[in-house]
């Protein structure tokens, strides 16, 4: 469903002079190398910050091409004057695992006062932001392209709270690492937002973070933010993660590999239900299965043919998580040719054919799939016998209402 529009203006911003002096982003740079909005940033001398005091959201992927930290960076840089970091999930650090922070506390490396955004949002959150003395709220975390990735909401409730607290917002772009090539998936419907879905996009939005910043900006807040984007140079939309030699670092624990972020918009749907989603294992949303599936499974979904991958018999014991010390039987997932694979369709069909294959399949009871995929329509057409094709075409015309909408803030070729 499009959301309303309005149009607007972002704020200006007494650093806007600083801002034009970046370069606008283009297709690649003079030497042909990716740079990241940090890395544009920090090349400028921080004119962008000023002398302002500002507060960074970001978490372990936060790093420079030679794999510092920005905040360790940042805080050695006279030119700019640091002086609050914000942990979403998971922690500032990274030491926590999925639905746990780090709490407040003073990073031992920089001396920083760390605060938590995990949960908080509105006007909790934006009492953070006004505690910590900030002028600036600067936001850096590396996304994986898909909706119930909770870093882009906490970009969202961290851009409201801005606005909220009258502090100005600065977004540095990094690439999403499955391209930009397109959107694909069901749209949330605005009954079934949560931290996981927030606003009407779309499962695999194909967008970077500063993309969605300003779609955010002008669709969803109900005050826009005063709010700067430092784009890259360099990204194009078709290109992979591995296409820049950019170092990885796991956004997340069970989000090790560029590989398992290819797959994860469509096999994170099994946290919706009682099959192990591969958690607690080197493989999570690569592996995937239940105490007896056997080889049924992967022969059903073989047999539909589906674009880029094959699936392959696999039995495992998660060290944790669903079905912990357990050997569990299912599938894995290889994708042998990125360009023609789709993650959403494949989540689908996967999920349909483990219905069909296995006695045991069930919904988790909570129906956290309706909020993994953004309304009813998944688990009550899976539950009447329509195949993948069908579930799949219920959602395109909401998907070419986003795709519309999501073209107007592209910022890259």
């Amino acid at each position: 469903m499009r959301p309303s529009r309005r149009s607007l203006l972002t704020a200006a911003t007494a650093t806007a002079a600083a801002m034009a002096a970046l370069p606008a982003a283009t297709t690649t740079d003079a030497h042909g190398a990716l740079k990241t909005g940090f890395d544009r940033l920090s090349a400028d001398g921080y004119a962008l910050l000023g002398r302002q005091k500002a507060g960074i959201v970001t978490n372990p992927t936060g790093i420079t091409t030679d794999v510092r930290h920005i905040v360790d960076v940042m805080h050695a840089d006279p030119r700019v004057q640091l002086t609050a970091v914000f942990g979403p999930e998971h922690g500032f650090r990274g030491t926590a695992q999925a639905g746990g922070s780090e709490g407040r506390y003073d990073d031992p490396a920089t001396g920083l006062p760390v605060y938590d955004t995990y949960l908080k949002s509105g006007r909790p959150l934006a009492d953070v932001f006004t505690a910590s003395g900030v002028d600036t709220v600067v936001f850096d975390i590396q996304d994986v392209g898909a909706r119930f990735y909770t870093y882009i909401w906490t970009l969202y409730d961290c851009m409201e709270a801005a606005q909220l607290a009258g502090k100005r917002f600065v977004v540095l772009d990094r690439p999403n690492p499955v391209t930009g090539r397109t959107a694909q998936g069901p749209v949330l419907h605005r009954e079934f937002a949560s931290f996981v879905g927030r606003q009407p996009i779309a499962q695999a939005h194909g967008m970077t973070v500063a993309e969605l910043a300003k779609l955010f900006n002008a669709e969803f807040l109900s005050t826009p933010v005063a709010l700067d984007v430092v784009t890259m140079t360099g990204w194009r939309r078709d290109r992979f993660h591995d296409a820049y030699g950019l170092p990885w670092v796991p956004p997340s624990p069970n989000m090790p590999t560029p590989d398992t972020a290819l797959v994860y918009s469509g096999t994170c749907l099994f946290e919706g239900t009682n099959l192990s989603e591969g958690r607690g294992t080197t493989r999570p949303f690569e592996l995937l299965g239940a105490e007896g599936v056997d080889a049924r499974w992967a022969a059903a979904v073989n047999g539909l043919g589906l674009p880029g991958v094959r699936f392959r018999e696999a039995y495992f014991a998660p060290t944790f998580s669903k079905f912990q010390g357990k050997t569990v039987g299912g599938v894995q997932i290889h994708v042998h040719d990125r360009a023609a694979y789709d993650p959403v369709r494949t989540g689908i069909a996967l999920l349909v054919t483990a219905k069909k294959v296995w006695s045991g399949f069930a919904w988790r009871p909570d129906d956290w799939i309706d909020k993994l995929t953004g309304s009813t329509s998944v688990r009550t057409m899976t539950d009447a016998g329509a195949g993948t094709d069908e579930i799949v075409g219920a959602w395109q015309d909401e998907l070419a209402a986003f795709r519309r909408i999501r073209k107007e803030f592209l910022l890259y070729r």
